[in-house]
């Protein structure tokens, strides 16, 4: 913490980066989700009120997961449940825990991936285990989990509820399963770990364009899961990760606004995380038994080789859309498929498949469509369109980088 940091300011950054690695352990620790939650919002409390005239402890995560222990036993006593809870809760938290320098960063991070594999047991209803982790793993709101599943908050409220109260009911166990258990959760356990980096790749909204945090915890849980079980689609999705964040440096601008791939500096992509993608996805091909992840991979590799956007091998990212397409059919890699097509046969073919998928509704409010089809508009002179579309894409976005960029598109053609 520099000089000019203030204490509150520290705290904040903390929250920001660790908050959800301490509410994992806190999960695990008292043994309720929603008991966790307010014990961590306590223990935030505690820390802003203490450590001004304590100064910083030496662990602050570790102080954190103690104090939050302490204060969820405080909420148990205050609301005067059954002593059975309490003595739960006292017997699940003597271990190394009491001691906060006994509680490493190791554990820490190994606890959200007990987190991921308890929210994706496989008693728990399909459609509340992915956003139940969503929820306590990624963070994200009941809201953004909403948008993301297409239904209202307040069935998403009663889905995540009800995946709770199942962990409870049923003491699931808060453990990484046994290697035969492994292979049964992983495919749900990889699109978790998938969604958040999504979140971390390109933040749904806010004031910022990604989400570092978030890609740093997948990263981490992405190279977890592939010692403990090295799949081919858990190899792919670790290459996926790698590539993507090898182009982070280049994304945004010292204002933070967006900068498209055509124009991104490439000498400031990391080459060493390039090559071991590429290294991922040659793994995972090879095996012959590959799906979305790994195909999803191939093609930001291609990205990543190519010197420039026109030197890029576009009929060949097409045709790994065409094999992604064959794996599940999905409106947003149409979309994409859509994109490379402009690339690659000129932006009238991309614009006729763009016009399509909008005209079937399926990406009306999905406002990267509105985005591609205003840019498509604009390449070929077609500007009342472009304006119309974005300013469609413009109303739709939440994030603000995204706002910005399309706002100066807009302004650029309207000149």
């Amino acid at each position: 913490m520099g000089p000019e940091e203030s204490i509150d300011e520290h705290v904040a950054q903390l929250y920001r980066t660790e908050s959800r690695r301490v509410l994992a352990t806190l999960i695990r620790l008292l043994g309720d989700f929603d008991l966790a939650e307010e014990a961590l919002q306590e223990a935030f409390q505690a820390a802003l009120e203490q450590w001004p005239r304590e100064g910083l402890p030496r662990n602050p995560r570790a102080w954190l997961v103690s104090t939050g222990r302490f204060k969820g036993i405080d909420v148990v006593r205050r609301r005067g449940r059954h002593e059975a809870l309490l003595a739960a809760v006292a017997q699940g938290t003597r271990e190394a825990y009491l001691d906060p320098e006994g509680l490493d960063d190791e554990t820490l991070q190994d606890d959200q991936l007990r987190l991921i594999f308890t929210c994706c047991h496989p008693a728990l209803p399909q459609d509340g285990r992915i956003a139940l982790a969503l929820r306590e793993v990624c963070g994200l709101t009941t809201e953004e989990i909403a948008r993301a599943f297409l239904v209202t908050t307040a069935t998403m409220t009663r889905r995540i509820a009800r995946a709770k109260e199942r962990v409870r009911k049923e003491r699931l166990p808060y453990e990484v399963p046994s290697r035969q258990e492994l292979a049964r959760r992983l495919a749900t356990v990889l699109q978790v770990v998938y969604l958040v980096y999504n979140e971390g790749f390109v933040a749904t909204a806010g004031q910022a364009f990604s989400r570092r945090d978030l890609a740093e915890d997948a990263l981490y849980l992405g190279r977890l899961i592939v010692d403990l079980i090295p799949e081919p689609e858990a190899i792919g999705l670790l290459g996926l990760i790698l590539l993507h964040e090898s182009r982070r440096p280049a994304r945004v601008d010292a204002r933070g606004d967006v900068i498209p791939l055509e124009d991104q500096d490439r000498s400031l992509w990391n080459r060493e995380l390039i090559a071991e993608g590429i290294g991922l996805v040659h793994r995972a091909l090879s095996s012959g038994r590959f799906g979305s992840y790994t195909l999803q991979a191939a093609i930001a590799a291609v990205h990543a080789v190519a010197p420039s956007v026109e030197a890029t091998d576009w009929d060949q990212i097409v045709r790994l859309y065409d094999m992604l397409l064959e794996t599940g059919p999905s409106p947003v890699v149409e979309l994409n498929r859509a994109i490379a097509v402009a690339m690659r046969d000129g932006p009238t073919a991309g614009l006729a498949l763009v016009d399509a998928l909008l005209d079937r509704g399926d990406l009306a409010d999905y406002h990267p469509a509105h985005a591609a089809r205003a840019d498509l508009s604009r390449r070929l002179g077609r500007i009342d369109e472009a304006a119309a579309s974005y300013q469609r894409a413009f109303k739709l976005a939440r994030q603000e980088p995204e706002r910005r960029f399309l706002k100066t598109r807009l302004a650029e053609i309207s000149g």
